[in-house]
């Protein structure tokens, strides 16, 4: 038997209705609008980033979900990725090179987030890294200081929250902004 090389699995619902929800909830006007994150590819990119790193802690927190569910989300944001490369044009040769820095894009603001959001005593770290990573500057601005806001209640939020059944629930950013102002 001749194994297909590009083989096409089918999607599955709820790894597609999670993401669907965190594309949807980093492509909020209010974070452009009222938080000043740079409506860019880059800014674009460092909201999914922001929301797919808050579901992916959550679901470490479920027990026998975060293997299998974490790895299929952070697989569907790889090939998200990957397809808007290729849709903006970017080459066959240089997709690999351009995954790898966002791969590693991922995995530092991970990092820092984790860290700060763990931090239940200063909140400065996040705001921080939040400053550096989605505005790219060390000055702290009340757009950082709203986005680690709406991030700690986010975090609040998902606690209690099952990614696992496709449906999750995400702060309203006008409501954290109003609060913040």
């Amino acid at each position: 038997m001749i194994s297909l090389p590009f083989r096409r699995f089918a999607p599955n619902p709820t790894i597609e209705s999670v993401y669907g929800m965190i594309v949807a909830q980093a492509r909020s006007s209010a974070f452009y609008r009222d938080y000043g994150v740079p409506d860019t590819v880059a800014g674009r990119f460092d909201m999914i980033v922001l929301h797919l790193v808050l579901v992916l802690r959550r679901l470490r927190g479920v027990s026998n979900l975060v293997d299998p569910l974490g790895q299929q989300i952070f697989d569907r944001f790889c090939l998200d990725m990957d397809h808007n490369l290729r849709e903006m044009g970017v080459g066959d040769l240089a997709v690999p090179k351009q995954m790898k820095g966002f791969a590693e894009a991922y995995y530092g603001r991970s990092d820092v987030y984790e860290a700060a959001l763990a931090n239940t005593v200063d909140g400065e770290p996040l705001v921080a890294a939040i400053a550096r990573n989605v505005f790219g500057q060390a000055e702290v601005t009340l757009g950082a200081r709203r986005l680690a806001a709406y991030m700690r209640e986010a975090a609040r939020q998902l606690a209690g929250q099952n990614p696992a059944g496709g449906d999750l629930r995400f702060p309203d950013p006008n409501q954290i902004a109003a609060s913040h102002a």
